[in-house]
């Protein structure tokens, strides 16, 4: 009998056999596994896989046991608390750190198991596929982590790298292979031995300049693993986010040319002013580069903000990052992760905007000579066409004509589950809005390469000038725009869970890029939200300015919008605590909470009572260097 369910339901036999064989290689009995159309992820003992076919193709069973057996060797092999405990500091180093550590476990099971290692490598083969690594045609663009993750697995699993990742590994293969092709090969000769492998690899990111500790760490003895466990702490506080901006920041020519006499009397002056950008006057058009009035230090004795260049920044609308095939697949994707979060949201979505049209609720005048003609009065009109007092006149509505900004960190801390959950709330939201003639703009903020990039290169071409301010390319991405109806920009919410799209974040610039698009715009009321898992970082910033340079733009920043810009603010921290930067804002610790937490705070910020006023915030252009 069970031989023949098995015949009507293969599927499901696949599912239970699946699920024994990692019980068996994990020697974990409580594994629990399933399968769904998200990423596949593991929590615990809890595993989720990817849905295949019915008809179970050969290429998706071995895709969904290379995931499988994946998980199962990292439970089997795997500590946990000594990983944490000889993990670095910085987000790039410890991106790198936890791949260099996955190889291991992945090639401890591969050297004993042929099968698992046929699976690994179908699974790799569709990993490349889905990250897009066949687009990547610069160096820049290539994710440090996964082209070391990539050469370690050929040198201690004998696996050749994918075609799809073949040239974006070929691009760092010779700079990488001369620095750490003797820590590589003595990777392989302590599979084993977790402790000693982790120490290896903290030698392997030290020689390719990712990790900002000193070399004396490396020791991790008892005495100063505190210390560094602190330093780690701060550190996540302190980063674990991506920004960009394709507004240039405070440059020291604009806040000299700006303030000139140096105090705090013009501020008042400042409230809501802007500067207009590089051949750029249109004060009509969204995006014109503006710069807020003055300087925006809270002490004097802080260096200034600025960027060491800005020629490779640039602001660039999401359909341009991605083939138009490309897109349409991970708008699908998208759209089967909404299938899953779709009731909540939906109803958090319908309780905002029965609100927002309650506000919206429309009076007329009646019996007046001229308007649209009153069809309870139709009568009068037939007995007497001549009848002038046949018509209503709508009246005007106090709803003020509102515009909202989001704001969305694209760093590669929210990649997986986080930057999910944002793009499904945001597209929500937007219809949401939408729908009560709410105008709604989508942007994304991130870095264009992992530590550093072309300023970077710039800048020791020149010779390492001391205090060079920010040393990245930023990206600014404009996913929607706040004209563009939401059909036309539904596809482009999909590129954010494109992975090779989300790097380092630069906040401050990012949120003034985001403010000077609202002040440029003709709404009475204009809200920008900030959705964020933690505070500004960019290594190649932080390693040549002191350690607060981002963090404190990004306070400078958002104290003057707080105070002088007519522009609400409300930030939203994903496992992050936003409340010490932002005067309004909410931390969650749960991504699954994002949707209901953004529909409540824009809820709160629609009763009219908690508006913010507008009238005395008028907004002026000045010359620059006036």
């Amino acid at each position: 009998m069970s031989g023949d369910r098995s015949q009507d339901n293969p599927l499901e036999e696949f599912r239970q056999i699946t699920a024994a064989t990692m019980r068996a290689i994990s020697r974990e009995p409580e594994v629990s596994v399933t399968f769904s159309p998200d990423r596949p992820s593991l929590a615990g003992t809890a595993a989720r896989l990817p849905m295949p076919s019915r008809e179970l193709p050969p290429g998706e069973v071995a895709v969904v046991r290379g995931e499988a057996d994946s998980f199962a060797l990292r439970l089997r092999y795997h500590d946990a608390a000594l990983h944490a405990k000889r993990q670095p500091a910085g987000p790039t180093a410890r991106a790198v750190f936890d791949t260099i550590e996955q190889v291991r476990v992945e090639a401890l099971g591969a050297r004993t198991m042929a099968g698992v290692q046929s699976n690994l490598a179908a699974a790799l083969v569709d990993q490349c596929r889905q990250r897009g690594y066949a687009r990547v045609h610069a160096k820049e663009d290539a994710p440090i982590p996964d082209v070391i993750g990539l050469l370690a697995r050929e040198v201690l699993m004998g696996n050749a790298t994918p075609p799809a990742a073949r040239r974006m590994v070929d691009f760092w293969r010779s700079s990488l292979e001369s620095k750490v092709s003797r820590d590589i090969a003595e990777l392989g000769r302590c599979l084993a031995d977790q402790a000693h492998y982790a120490d290896v690899a903290r030698q392997l990111i030290r020689d390719l300049e990712l990790d900002d500790e000193d070399a004396s760490d490396s020791e991790l003895d008892d005495e100063n693993a505190e210390g560094e466990d602190a330093s780690a702490d701060a550190d996540s506080e302190a980063g674990d986010s991506e920004g960009s901006s394709a507004a240039s920041g405070m440059t020291q020519e604009a806040q000299d040319g700006a303030s000139r006499d140096g105090s705090d009397a013009d501020a008042g002056e400042a409230e809501g002013e802007m500067m207009p950008g590089s051949g750029d006057d249109d004060s009509s058009r969204p995006g014109r580069a503006v710069r807020p009035l003055g300087d925006l230090r809270n002490d004097r004795n802080e260096p200034y903000y600025r960027a060491f260049t800005a020629q490779f920044d640039e602001t660039v609308e999401a359909d341009k990052l991605c083939d138009p095939q490309e897109l349409a697949r991970l708008r699908m994707h998208l759209d089967q992760q909404l299938s899953n979060l779709q009731g909540v949201i939906t109803r958090l979505a319908n309780r905002l905007q029965r609100k927002l049209l309650a506000k919206q609720t429309r009076a007329w005048d009646f019996n007046v000579e001229e308007g649209i003609l009153d069809t309870a009065r139709l009568h009068r009109v037939v007995v007497n066409p001549v009848f002038p007092l046949s018509y209503k006149i709508e009246r005007e509505t106090e709803f003020r004509d509102t515009v909202v900004t989001l704001l969305i960190d694209n760093s590669g801390s929210m990649r997986g589950r986080p930057i999910t959950v944002a793009a499904m709330s945001a597209d929500i939201l937007a219809r949401t809005l939408e729908r009560c003639a709410v105008k709604v703009e989508i942007l994304g903020f991130t870095t264009r390469a992992w530590k550093g990039g072309q300023a970077r290169e710039k800048w020791l071409a020149e010779g390492k000038p001391p205090g060079p301010g920010r040393l990245n390319d930023l990206r600014h991405i404009i996913y929607k725009a706040g004209d563009a109806p939401w059909r036309r920009a539904r596809k482009n919410l999909g590129l954010m869970l494109r992975e090779g799209i989300l790097k380092e974040n630069i906040d401050g610039e990012a949120l003034l890029w985001a403010h000077n698009r609202l002040i440029a715009r003709t709404e009475q009321r204009r809200i920008l939200m900030v959705i964020s898992d933690g505070a500004p970082v960019d290594d190649s910033t932080l390693s040549v300015n002191p350690g607060n340079y981002l963090e404190r733009h990004l306070r400078d920043v958002i104290q003057w919008i707080e105070r002088y810009s007519p522009v609400e603010l409300v930030a939203i921290g994903i496992g992050h605590d936003v409340t010490r930067y932002y005067s309004r804002a909410v931390t969650i610790v749960d991504a699954e909470q994002l949707g209901g937490t953004m529909m409540e705070k824009l809820t709160e910020l629609f009763d009219e009572q908690q508006a913010k006023p507008t009238p005395g915030h008028q907004v002026r252009k000045i010359r620059r260097g006036r």
